[in-house]
């Protein structure tokens, strides 16, 4: 089974990402399950669902687990059904409390139990005034996510964290989280499926590939949303993917791994790098000069972004201080 992201993944805002539905259905056809796993607590599966369809990925809601879904079940981990929430939010977070069995309140003056805070692109300043008040008078504070941009066809926009960054400045409470980058909503898909294992697909090294890490799992962080081919070079041990891939195209491709090759060098297939005194080199084969760098944008192909991660991740796990300006931003070729 593959957990797949969404935003940056399968599509950005309301737009396509390229190979998506097409790779999505090649790995459907060879007998691979598909759960859509989404840090956007605003909607509901319904919703997400459709909009899956209209884009040429056959979905339905069943296969979908929302970071609303995740917050309501950290709810039920303190709270008994009939206690009372305060939700900042989205209509599928209000569903998604509902389903837990709380009652929904609509004031801190109502002395709520907790607040529970998810993306809503509705949400103004009163929302946000009003979770502060109710946490001030000790409600137990749960955000859906923490993710601080939200990925849309226009570009970056304000994600929930910088909301709930909101609330936490006005109050000095830090929340609970149940989105990723915490484990929760991967468990809880594969819990519902009845697997105990999955592959992780995300964009973002540091919710989606630190949330496989955190719960055991496979993580394949393709290059179509918010991290970049250098982000994960550079990437800290608690954040590297386990794969990476341009696109979806690569969840039905052979992922060869990284090897030291001597003389410093890692290789992958026609692909190869290797760190010279703290600095990073590329070459694209074998037979080519070695290409130091600064932090200039280069072309090369995903084989030599793979052996970078493995040049660059040995050499900083064996004690060596990586020159990041001599990781160039990298533009993957076909």
């Amino acid at each position: 089974m593959s957990l797949v992201d969404l935003d940056g993944v399968a599509y950005k805002g309301h737009e396509p990402v390229d190979h998506a539905a097409s790779s999505l259905a090649a790995a459907r056809e060879a007998g691979m399950r598909l759960v859509f796993v989404t840090n956007n607590a605003s909607r509901e599966p319904e919703q997400v669902a459709a909009q899956l369809t209209d884009l040429d990925i056959p979905t339905e809601p069943g296969d979908v687990m929302t970071a609303a879904q995740a917050a309501a079940a950290l709810l039920a981990t303190r709270l008994a059904p009939g206690a009372t929430v305060l939700v900042i939010g989205g209509a599928g977070l209000r569903t998604a409390v509902r389903a837990q069995g709380f009652e929904i309140v609509g004031s801190a003056d109502d002395r709520p139990d907790a607040v529970v805070q998810g993306f809503s692109p509705e949400l103004g300043w009163s929302d946000l005034a009003e979770a502060a008040y109710a946490v001030q008078g000790g409600a137990w504070h749960v955000a859906s996510n923490r993710d601080m941009s939200l990925p849309q066809a226009r570009g970056m926009a304000p994600g929930n964290g910088t909301l709930v960054a909101a609330v936490v400045s006005a109050t000095g409470v830090e929340p609970e989280s149940a989105g990723k980058p915490e484990p929760t909503m991967y468990r809880l898909a594969c819990e519902r499926a009845g697997v105990e294992e999955a592959l992780v697909i995300g964009d973002r090294l540091d919710t989606d590939l630190a949330g496989a890490r955190a719960g055991g799992y496979p993580g394949l962080h393709v290059l179509t949303g918010v991290s970049s081919a250098r982000d994960a070079i550079l990437a800290e041990p608690g954040l590297r993917p386990h794969f990476v891939g341009k696109d979806l195209r690569a969840l039905n491709e052979p992922h060869p791994e990284p090897e030291p090759a001597g003389d410093g060098w890692w290789r992958c297939r026609d692909g190869a790098a290797r760190v010279v005194d703290g600095r990073l080199e590329l070459a694209a084969t074998s037979g080519a000069a070695p290409a130091g760098g600064g932090s200039s944008t280069r072309e090369a192909t995903i084989d030599t972004v793979r052996a970078a991660c493995g040049a660059a991740w040995s050499a900083v796990d064996d004690g060596v201080e990586l020159d990041e300006s001599s990781v160039p931003e990298i533009v993957v070729t076909d």
